[in-house]
């Protein structure tokens, strides 16, 4: 009994260091049989511990949620006290909304089955006044932010822009909020190519235990600002500013479009809508903050739209 209970912590104490081990990992490092080895597992989940294993090439074990404990413990009070709060701060996609994530991500990870369901409860009961950001679940965050950081393929199903709904089993890579989105790198095995995932379009989003050796990666951010700008409007456009690039990230949202410096005070922006007179009037009114002159690269239109908004504006001026 000694000897098992020792291999027991051991295995705990693995599961510390990696999420994910393999079958034949732990067969190697524990000096045990395979059976020796899912009787230890067994062992572990009449304990109470959430081992999780998926079977096959490619599977794995790992110790899900609130099966690990932390040397120093909060109240149980502070504890859900804390995770409202950063649930409340992921949510705002403030400048705290990325550390809230990551927070809430080692919280999820080391809270007891009982006290996530009293969390959940609150938050259940809780709202938030409209603010800059859709309404994302932090449920999906979390589980996101555990993949991208162990490695582990998830699957979800996905509305796209036409409404059509489908499964995707991807390699999660990086999380990127925008100031009204969130949103996922990852790569999609099946059209082997990057592709951009909107949080708030996605239902049924799980991790699995199928690890993945991370290949390199484009520029997160900058992958998710042009597949933004440029994902299925009508019109799509480029114009030139007299402003530093930083001056037009600024005031132009990575959301609404891409900026591309020329030169020291010269800055290229790509941008989309589908409605072309509204995408004038914030083109011009962001060349009249940033104190810019604007001119036309591409855009069929969007010349004799800035024009008449120009003109106008002009005559309400004049009145």
């Amino acid at each position: 009994m000694a000897e098992t209970t020792e291999r027991a912590l051991r295995l705990l104490g693995l599961f510390e260091t990696r999420s994910v081990w393999t079958g034949p990992e732990l067969v190697e490092l524990l000096g045990v049989t395979t059976r020796t080895l899912r009787r230890d597992v067994e062992r572990l989940r009449e304990l109470g511990y959430p081992v999780e294993a998926t079977p096959g090439v490619g599977g794995g074990y790992r110790l899900g949620s609130g099966g690990r404990m932390p040397p120093l413990l909060l109240e149980e009070d502070e504890v859900v006290a804390v995770t409202v709060a950063l649930r409340v701060g992921a949510q705002g996609i403030s400048a705290i909304g990325e550390p809230a994530v990551r927070a809430l991500t080692k919280l999820d990870q080391v809270m007891p089955p009982r006290l996530r369901g009293e969390v959940a409860a609150l938050a259940d009961a809780t709202a938030l006044l409209p603010g800059a950001t859709d309404d994302v679940d932090t449920g999906v965050l979390v589980v996101l932010a555990h993949a991208v950081r162990d490695h582990v393929r998830v699957r979800f199903g996905y509305t796209g822009r036409s409404g059509k709904v489908s499964d995707r089993d991807v390699e999660p890579y990086r999380l990127v909020a925008t100031g009204r989105r969130w949103y996922l790198l990852a790569w999609d095995g099946r059209r082997e190519d990057w592709r951009t995932f909107r949080l708030d379009r996605m239902s049924g989003v799980r991790a699995s235990t199928l690890r993945f050796r991370p290949r390199p990666a484009p520029d997160a951010v900058e992958h998710v600002r042009r597949a933004v700008t440029r994902a299925g409007y009508a019109h799509r456009v480029r114009v030139r500013l007299t402003a530093d690039v930083e001056a037009v990230r600024r005031r132009v949202p990575a959301a609404y479009g891409v900026a591309t410096q020329v030169r020291p005070g010269v800055t290229d922006l790509e941008s989309s809508a589908d409605d072309l007179a509204s995408l004038a009037r914030h083109l011009t009114m962001a060349a009249f903050d940033l104190g810019a002159t604007l001119e036309v690269l591409e855009g069929p239109g969007l010349a004799d739209a800035i024009d008449d908004f120009t003109t106008r504006l002009a005559a309400i001026r004049q009145t």
